[in-house]
Formats: C-alpha cells, structure tokens, sequence
C-alpha cells in the first residue's frame, strides 16, 4: 500500500510561533490513525498543516491528494440558513464551479453521502436545528462528496449522542476498507484503542504506532500529566482524561 500522509521532523506553529515540534509519522491507505492528546496538545494545528492552512515551520509533510477536513461541529456558524443537503452539497465546491448552480451528478453525490450516514430524511432541515450529533453526521458527509483518499477529523466523536456515534464509527471500517486514510483526532484514550496507530501528542510527539505497543502507562502520563487518571484493574492501563479548555 501507498502512503496517504507523511510527516518527518514538523514543526508547525502561528505566525512563526512554534507550537507543535519533533512530528514524524507515516500512515498508508487503508489504515486508521488516532491522533491522540489534551486540549491545546497541537491536534489541530497538525491537521490545519496537512490541510494546506498553516505552513511547516521546519520538516516537511506529504498528502496523497487535497485531504477533505472535518472541524470541530463547536467550531461551526449554526446562524446560516442553510438546510443538511445544502452543506452536504458544499463538499462539491473545491471541485470548481462554486458561481454556478451545483450540477444533478453534486446534487446525487450529496443525497448518496447523507443516506450513507443515516439522514436521508434530514435533508431538508435546517442545519442549525439538528443536534450535535446529527451535524456531526453532515460535515461527515460533507466530506464524502469531497470523495478524497485522505479524511481528517478533528474530534469527531465529542459530544455526540450515542446512536451517532455508533454510526460515524462505522463509518470509519467503511472508509478503511475502501482503501481511504483516516486520520482522526481524540482526547479518549479509550476509543484510541480501536485504531490501527496511535500518535500521542503534547506540544510534540511522544510516540507513534500501534495501540498496544503506544499506550502505555508511562505514555500516558507524559501526553496527558495532570489530567489523566489511571485506573487499575490487572489488564492494560485503563486512563480517564479531565480536560481544562484552552483554546
């Protein structure tokens, strides 16, 4: 398999502030990998890198592909009056043709994507009056229609209701059987176990590859310090997260 992204030596940052540093991992198609860390830990700011957003401060960084990107649904205007297939249909624009009206095969791939993550009979409503869960599953679909082979999802799972997320983690094996790399960014430790690679991340990277050999106690506690409880039971370090927001 051919890689879908590739990092050796990022430093990634704002105006010229590094923030992120010693970042270097490689993921093929058809593979998974949590990007794992507190709030402020440099989670986003890799995937702001690997979109095209912000560029390396040193390193470099390769993408098969322009990567389609999911934010965070907290970080999303809910005032638009726009409905579910009007930003599913968004997901058509970076192909071109934003000043015309979308074509019948945009307006196909739209209502396919939110049949495929469960709101076909959503697509009319306003997207501002779904729930959080529910808008999740839109971008998430927004992204389909993009129909690139590498997706970034900046965490996907927080704050949605259970019938959602159970959804979007299927979704997730659907993509990786596809061939797709998925790249998706998390504070729970927990779910980080079901992926295929695991890159912790504080401010820099502290380790990268597969779940069992990364997370670790010891892993652990320097991604997460303070804000990380271990609970003991005699299997594999199990950690709970409290997490202060920054920004």
């Amino acid at each position: 398999m051919s890689a879908g992204v590739r990092a050796d030596g990022l430093a990634a940052g704002y105006g010229g502030r590094q923030v992120l540093r010693d970042v270097s991992f490689e993921l093929e198609h058809g593979r998974t990998l949590c990007v794992l860390g507190p709030n402020g830990g440099g989670k986003t700011t890799l995937f702001k890198t690997l979109v095209g957003e912000l560029p390396p401060l040193r390193g470099t960084v390769e993408v098969d592909g322009r990567p389609a990107y999911v934010a965070q649904t907290e970080r999303t205007r809910l005032d638009f009056p726009v409905g579910a297939l009007d930003v599913a249909l968004m997901g058509s624009l970076p192909h071109g043709r934003w000043w015309l009206p979308p074509r019948a095969a945009d307006r196909r791939a739209a209502e396919d994507a939110l049949e495929r993550v469960g709101l076909s009979r959503k697509a009319g409503a306003r997207f501002g009056e779904l729930s959080g869960g529910q808008r999740q599953r839109v971008l998430l679909a927004r992204a389909l229609v993009q129909d690139a082979r590498v997706l970034l999802l900046d965490e996907p799972l927080a704050g949605v209701d259970p019938a959602s997320a159970e959804r979007i983690a299927a979704l997730f094996g659907e993509l990786r059987e596809e061939g797709r790399s998925l790249l998706v960014s998390t504070h729970d430790v927990e779910s980080a176990r079901r992926f295929d690679l695991v890159v912790c991340l504080n401010r820099r990277q502290l380790a990268f590859g597969p779940p069992r050999e990364v997370l670790d106690r010891a892993t652990l506690e320097a991604t997460y310090g303070r804000e990380m409880i271990i609970l003991e039971d005699g299997g594999p370090a199990r950690a709970v997260t409290v997490q202060h927001h920054e920004h």
